[in-house]
């Protein structure tokens, strides 16, 4: 089945509180459970492992009257379930060739697709589940008949009937699923199935669990969760037994787990858990990757012992799920995060120069330092790869090159920082070099057009270059990935230099790094905290009558906020633009942003993200810190003259 125009599905896990050893009282509270959910419209619902019978039966299991009261129960699920184009995943214990398995049931609402046997039946320790239960290699049939499952009057009629009884089962459902289960231990081994059935194609994993807790396990079990979410590249929907197993010998407090691609969506000991799931972004990740598809290529005799996948493909209909929230700033960590993210940011800028100048055997780099915070981020990362290598500031040649829009306020600024930080500094002022070059070129002085910003630009590259070349060292650029990405810089000007430390840092982060480093640094606090409170700006028209900024970058092609989102979710997610709109709408509700500005910043970002590639197919070297970068050399390759297609 296609996406759904979200790209996100529903998923819940319910650890409902167990009967234990009475199969029909616990279909009725599946049913409850199911109807409950009906409402949301979920796409998944996966309940417990054995959460027919429950997993602490014992010896319970071998007895007649128990695998009786199991098909009774199923039986009943299909009487009562209601009809949906939901897949539920249940667990039983299943009779079949004279062995007891331990399985899960796939239903489409009240429809039974398929069933689904343990790999691996775990039998140490607590655990003794091969006293009762074969694995599923041990079977000896993909298939099992209607009359081995169902308890009725038309077994017998039906009899002929049958499901697929195989691990290696996927099935198509609604909004793009691609399940697959494994049970419990499944996910304990070295090589679990999943990572077999994440290959074979399946995106979603559906776990059915009765994990008993002591110290540290949940902590352990939720690594296993995210990191299998992670490597595989798929969602994780992991559903642990709780309430009512039997307390004789272990604990079972419940546990759900819901991940994707290695971040933990939803994580609680409540009876029920739901998250939504991009399966957008997990398909379109897969697609970038082709490490998974050849791991694919390799396995797929391994992973079905020859015998193929059984791949369901079931007639639903598609249903959209927006998120109720949206974090706006995806490129910054959270706050808990922070000051650890942010110092590990600046430390791999910082080794990335330090590699670079020991490698080229060159001590001297030259900055130009304009009191933003771009200069100012890549004048702190310079200073932290010189206190790596243990070479002297005064190596560092920081340059300040006041010109037509320059203000007393960043002039001040860059001066301070540069002076608090102990680094060699020069102020060239720029104002009668550009004057001439206006002469020469016949441009007038007071036409404050492109030709009359970007002479600024490049006459400031120039000195830079040119002071390098004399004292021997290497121009550090300054541009950030979000003026990277809209173009918003001057080609062979500021566009240029010899290592941009800070080409995979978008604006949003910047302002961020900055600040962290203010509050561990309060010999330059105050100055920093000045410059992260001054207006964005290019500073290369002249200031108002007051002597203030009279250029403000944002009101020229959008907030930055914008910016950054869009840029996320079209480069790192490869999300159409009218999805990202949406996402956008959802997470700026709080933040006085307008739908339709943000549909006009929209606009503008896909105009100048595609009419600007040009610049970035002809980057300096610089490191990437991050999942989304702009390099031409990596992870975006992109003919400069394609066409928007928005």
């Amino acid at each position: 089945m296609a996406l759904s125009k979200s790209g996100y599905i529903k998923a819940v896990a319910v650890h409902m509180k167990t009967s234990l050893g009475r199969p029909m009282e616990n279909a009725e509270e599946i049913v409850r459970q199911v109807k409950q959910y009906e409402a949301k419209n979920p796409d998944l619902i996966v309940f417990g492992e054995l959460s027919i019978s429950g997993y602490s039966c014992g010896d319970l299991f071998l007895q007649s009257f128990m695998e009786e009261q199991c098909r009774m129960a199923i039986t009943y699920l299909c009487d009562n379930l209601p009809q949906s184009d939901t897949l539920i995943a249940v667990g039983a214990p299943l009779r079949k060739d004279g062995m007891l398995f331990n399985t899960a049931l796939i239903f489409k609402g009240n429809e039974l697709l398929g069933i689904v046997p343990k790999t691996f039946v775990p039998n140490y320790k607590e655990f003794y589940e091969k006293r009762w239960f074969a694995g599923a290699d041990q079977r000896f049939s993909d298939t099992i008949r209607y009359d081995e499952i169902f308890y009725d009057e038309g077994a017998s009629l039906n009899g002929e009937r049958t499901f697929p009884f195989t691990p290696n089962l996927i099935i198509e459902g609604r909004n793009g699923i691609r399940l697959a289960c494994e049970i419990c231990e499944d996910l304990w081994v070295n090589i679990p199935p999943s990572s077999f059935h994440a290959s074979a194609g399946a995106n979603v994993i559906a776990n059915l669990s009765a994990s008993n807790d002591v110290v540290t396990k949940p902590e352990y079990r939720r690594d296993l969760v995210r990191m299998q979410s992670g490597t595989n590249m798929c969602a994780y929907v992991y559903c642990s037994s709780g309430s009512g197993e039997s307390t004789t010998d272990l604990i079972f407090s419940g546990h759900n787990i819901i991940a994707a691609n290695g971040t933990i969506l939803a994580d609680s000991n409540k009876e029920a858990t739901e998250a939504l799931i991009d399966l957008e972004r997990i398909n379109n990740d897969r697609i970038k990757n082709n490490s998974i598809s050849y791991a694919a290529a390799r396995y797929s005799q391994m992973a079905s012992n020859g015998k193929g996948y059984v791949r369901l493909h079931t007639q639903t209909s598609s249903v959209a799920h927006w998120p109720e929230s949206l974090n706006p700033y995806p490129f910054v960590p959270s706050e808990a995060e922070r000051a650890g993210r942010c110092k590990e940011i600046m430390r791999l800028q910082a080794t990335g120069l330090a590699e670079r100048l020991t490698k080229i055997g060159i001590r001297k780099c030259v900055i130009g330092v304009s009191g933003g915070l771009d200069s100012t981020l890549a004048l702190l990362v310079i200073k932290e790869a010189y206190d790596m290598l243990g070479w002297p500031l005064t190596d560092i040649i920081g340059i300040t090159m006041p010109g037509f829009g320059t203000t007393d306020l960043t002039k001040t600024n860059s001066w301070k920082l540069m002076e608090q930080l102990g680094i060699t500094i020069r102020m060239i002022n720029i104002t009668d070099a550009c004057l001439q070059h206006f002469e020469d070129i016949g441009h007038k002085r007071d036409s404050y057009d492109v030709t009359y910003e970007n002479t600024q630009a490049r006459e400031r590259t120039q000195i830079l270059m040119d002071i390098a070349n004399k004292e021997g060292g290497i121009v550090v650029g300054t541009g950030d990935m979000s003026e990277l990405a809209l173009g918003w810089c001057t080609y062979n000007g500021d566009h240029m230099s010899m290592y941009a430390v800070n080409v995979s840092v978008p604006k949003t982060l910047v302002k961020y790094l900055v600040r962290a480093y203010a509050e561990l640094h309060p010999d330059v606090h105050d100055t920093l905290e000045s410059i992260c409170d001054t207006i964005i700006s290019p500073e290369l028209l002249p200031p108002d009558a007051q002597g203030n900024i009279a250029q403000s970058t944002e009101a020229t092609i959008g907030k930055y906020d914008l910016h950054d989102f869009f840029l996320y979710h079209f480069v790192r997610n490869g999300f159409t633009k009218e999805k990202i709109q949406k996402l956008a709408e959802i997470a700026f509700a709080q933040k006085n942003v307008t739908k339709e500005e943000i549909t006009s910043t929209l606009d503008n970002f896909f105009r100048r993200f595609y009419a600007q590639q040009f610049k970035r197919s002809c980057l300096p070297d610089g490191p990437k810190v991050g999942t989304v970068s702009l390099s031409p050399r990596g992870d975006w390759r992109m003919p400069s003259d394609a066409k928007n297609p928005y």
